[in-house]
Formats: C-alpha cells, sequence, structure tokens
C-alpha cells in the first residue's frame, strides 16, 4: 500500500509513517515545516518528504491520503485555501482517513493494546510502560510522543511473530482531523488504558473540563469488559468520568486507599499492593510526579502478566524521554535543561522535581507559553503558582495576545518578561553564577535556546 501523509512531521503523523514503513508499505509525506530531525529520521527510513501542501503532489497517486490534524479547512487572508491539496482531495472524492483511524485499521487489529492517557505525563508512562514490558521479554510494540531513551526510536511494530503481541501507545485527547473531532483515542480500542490525571487542557477546541471528562468516558466505553482501567486514586475529575460508568476491571495508584501506592521518597520507594510490599524501585528519575507515573505503568504491566517486583526491575534501568528534563549541558559550572512542561502544572511539577534534586540551590526558569491553551491566555493566572519554587523566572512573550507582566506581576521581582531569544540568554549569562541550574520549558524548540545559552555561558 501507498500512503502519502499530509503533516507528515508531527510527533504523532511521523511516529505512524514509521510504523508503515517498518510494516513494508511505500510511505510518502508532505508538510509546512520539514526540518531536522524530524526530517532527517524520516528521509534514513527510505520515506520521501514534500515542503507544502500543494496540489502537484496529486500526482503522486497514492492508495490512500492520511490526514493529520494539522491540516484544516483555513482560508488565507487572500481567500486561498491554506491547504489546497486537501481541497483537491476532497474535489476529486479521493480516499483518505485520519492517523488513529489508519492506526487501528493497519497497526492495532489483533493486538493487545495498552493506552496511556492524561493532561500530563503521557510521554514518560508510555515509554515507562514499554520498557517493562521490554525488560520482560514481550517485545512490544510501541508508539510515543518523544523518543525514550532505552529504545532510541518513538516507534516500532513489535514482535509480530507473537500473536496478541502487546502494542503500548500514547494516547491524545486532542481531536482526530478536522473531518472528525472526536479525540485520537477512542480510535485505539485499548484493553488495558491508564487514565492518569485529567484537568482543563485545550482550550482551543474544549470550552471546559466537562467536555474532556466526556471524551475520556468515550474511551472508558471502548474498553472490554476482561480489559483493566488503571485509574489515579487522587484524581476527583477521573472520579466524576468512572462514575459514569466503567464495564472492566479497575486498579487505583496515588492515594492513600488506592489498590497501588508508595511508600518513600521518589528515587527510593517501596511499592504496595492492597497494603501489601511487592517490590522496591530505586532509580533516579526525580519527582513525585513520576513515582505515580510509576505506579501507574506497573499496575497496567500487571494486565499482560508481568509482575511488580520484575517491573520494579525494568525500572531501575529506565532512562527517561529526550526533553524530560533532559540536561542539555553545563557551562562555567551552570547547567541548562531542557523540558516540554508547558501547561502551569506540569511547569511547577517539573520545577518541583528539580528542586527535589538540587536542594537550595539557585533554580533560574524560562518559559515559553506556546501551546494554544497558553497562547490563548487562559491560565495565566495560574502563572504565579507554578513558578513560586524557582528563583527568577523569564517569560518569553512572542506572540501573545495577552500582557506576560501583568500575569506575572504577583511573583515582584523574581519574575522578568523577555521579548526575545537574544535578551533572554543576555538577561540569563548576566545573572547566572556557578552553581545554578537554568531550566528551560516549552512544547517546541524554543528557538535554539539551549544551544545558545550554553554559548553564551561558556564564553
Amino acid at each position: 500500500m501507498h500512503i502519502h501523509i499530509l503533516g507528515i512531521c508531527g510527533t504523532f503523523m511521523g511516529g505512524l509513517a514509521a510504523l508503515a514503513r517498518e510494516a513494508g508499505h511505500q510511505v510518502t509525506g508532505c508538510d509546512a515545516g520539514v526540518y531536522p530531525p524530524m526530517s532527517d529520521q524520516l528521509r534514513a527510513l527510505g520515506i520521501d518528504l514534500i515542503e507544502g501542501f500543494g496540489t502537484e503532489q496529486l500526482a503522486l497517486k497514492p492508495d490512500v491520503w492520511v490526514v493529520g490534524n494539522v491540516v484544516s479547512r483555513a482560508r488565507q487572508a487572500d481567500g486561498t485555501p491554506r491547504y489546497p491539496l486537501m481541497e483537491a482531495i476532497l474535489d476529486q472524492g479521493l480516499r483518505y482517513t485520519s492517523g488513529p483511524q489508519w492506526l487501528a485499521e493497519h497497526v492495532l487489529q489483533g493486538r493487545h493494546v495498552l493506552a496511556v492517557a492524561g493532561t500530563h505525563g503521557k510521554t514518560t508512562t508510555t515509554s515507562m510502560l514499554a520498557w517493562i514490558l521490554e525488560h520482560a521479554g514481550l517485545q512490544p510494540g510501541f508508539l510515543v510522543g518523544g523518543v525514550p531513551l532505552n529504545f532510541g526510536v518513538s516507534a516500532r511494530l513489535g514482535n509480530l511473530a507473537r500473536p496478541f503481541t502487546p502494542f503500548v501507545i500514547e494516547a491524545d485527547e486532542y481531536d482526530t482531523a478536522f473531518f472528525d473531532k472526536r479525540s485520537k483515542f477512542v480510535h485505539y480500542r485499548p484493553r488495558t488504558a491508564i487514565l492518569n490525571n485529567l484537568e482543563f487542557d485545550h482550550a482551543d477546541i474544549f470550552d471546559d473540563l466537562a467536555a474532556i471528562e466526556r471524551q475520556f468516558h468515550h474511551l472508558v466505553r471502548t474498553i472490554p469488559s476482561t480489559g483493566r482501567v488503571v485509574t489515579n486514586g487522587l484524581e476527583e475529575s477521573l472520579a466524576r468520568v468512572l462514575h459514569q460508568g466503567c464495564w472492566s476491571e479497575m486498579r487505583s495508584f496515588g492515594s492513600a486507599v488506592s489498590d497501588f501506592r508508595a511508600e518513600g521518597e521518589p528515587v527510593k520507594f517501596d511499592v504496595l499492593e492492597q497494603g501489601h510490599r511487592v517490590a522496591q524501585v530505586h532509580w533516579d528519575v526525580a519527582g513525585v510526579h513520576n513515582q505515580l507515573n510509576a505506579l501507574a505503568a506497573i499496575a497496567a504491566a500487571q494486565h499482560v502478566g508481568v509482575t511488580p517486583a520484575t517491573a520494579a526491575a525494568a525500572l531501575r534501568e529506565f532512562r527517561n524521554v529526550k526533553r524530560r528534563m533532559e540536561v542539555r549541558g553545563v557551562a562555567n559550572g551552570i547547567t541548562v535543561y531542557d523540558d516540554f512542561a508547558h501547561h502551569p502544572t506540569a511547569i511547577r511539577t517539573t520545577i518541583d522535581g528539580l528542586r527535589r534534586q538540587v536542594g537550595s540551590a539557585r533554580i533560574l526558569a524560562v518559559f515559553e507559553p506556546r501551546s494554544n491553551t497558553m497562547k490563548l491566555g487562559t491560565m495565566k493566572a495560574q502563572l504565579p503558582w507554578s513558578l513560586e519554587q524557582a528563583d527568577l523566572s523569564f517569560c518569553h512573550a512572542g506572540g501573545l495576545g495577552w500582557d506576560p507582566a501583568e500575569a506575572l506581576e504577583p511573583m515582584g521581582d523574581k519574575a522578568r518578561v523577555v521579548q526575545s531569544i537574544p535578551e533572554a540568554v543576555e538577561q540569563l549569562k548576566a545573572v547566572a553564577r556557578p552553581g545554578d541550574h537554568i531550566l528551560c520549558m516549552s512544547n517546541g524548540g524554543f528557538g535554539g535556546i539551549h544551544a545558545k545559552l550554553l554559548e553564551s555561558l561558556a564564553g
């Protein structure tokens, strides 16, 4: 089969492309930004990439057009379509589908799908779960919205010779495509599902938290009675979701009365199941949030026959995902980190995790409100709360429709607003001193600030 992917350079669609290529399909694709590292990874797999969404691509005549959710019916200022290729596909009645639908039909059928859903921690928990199953000898397939360092790739098919081989997938609640506004995860039909946490996000497509809760319950409705739902016992929003109905076995984690809970510090803790110690995790992954992620992964892995003790042994060798508290370098005794955090809660938990690691050392937080939710200013009032454990915070104000200085005013002189990457680098160099930790947070490339900072600090 020849598939042509519109929006191929996104993390999900790029992973789908890799899976399709591994399965023996001919894969081509296009995007508005065909650039490294994704472009290099895809071309290394023998995938031809085209810049833009021009109608000349119709000449490729693929068997099916796979449409990413970046594509829309939007018009430009002059009235012409932003995605002329999509308009031509519709006009000519050509066969098209969404990425999640293609994945469900061509990769996930006949697999034991383990889906990891939640507002935060999906990528890390998916990576943990895939590594646990790999360590246990199950040779799972997986699709992760990042690059797990234990594997070095974001997607693989796994052992297809074994019937019902596990497939671990990061299950996103964002919409599927412009023609299918359901959440992506409703296509995956998992047998095991982790509901890690749930709070308001994606203000560009959801009106309120209740709308997201409805989508999560649609996911729960697809899990068979022989399946398992692993849920965070600390989350009231998830309790509301499950109160609407659950027809599968449930296992909870996190709270004092949960099936799975932890005793000890995040870097070394006992795992208790029904009050009995069943394993100990000793690793170098920081943060209470990662302790909870580990409990979720252990409970999910148990559903495919992996004991908590085996899972804990795997986690001792777990290496996190790129862009999750990733040390990008050290210059003149100053450590620079890269993290994907972009939601206020994720920013707070990331800083908390670093604070537990570095103690009283200074943390300089640099963040870019880049997600659609943050650009809209929906959660700007939460920023002082999310940044309170940092000694000094810098907000990159480019492209915002709201005033970050006003939002950060309660922080006084502990917060600064910068208008450009060079200004941020200049100000950070002026205040940073040996022993400091500079934490850069964005769900994008952040203008290459990490390398620019390290170069400036070393000079």
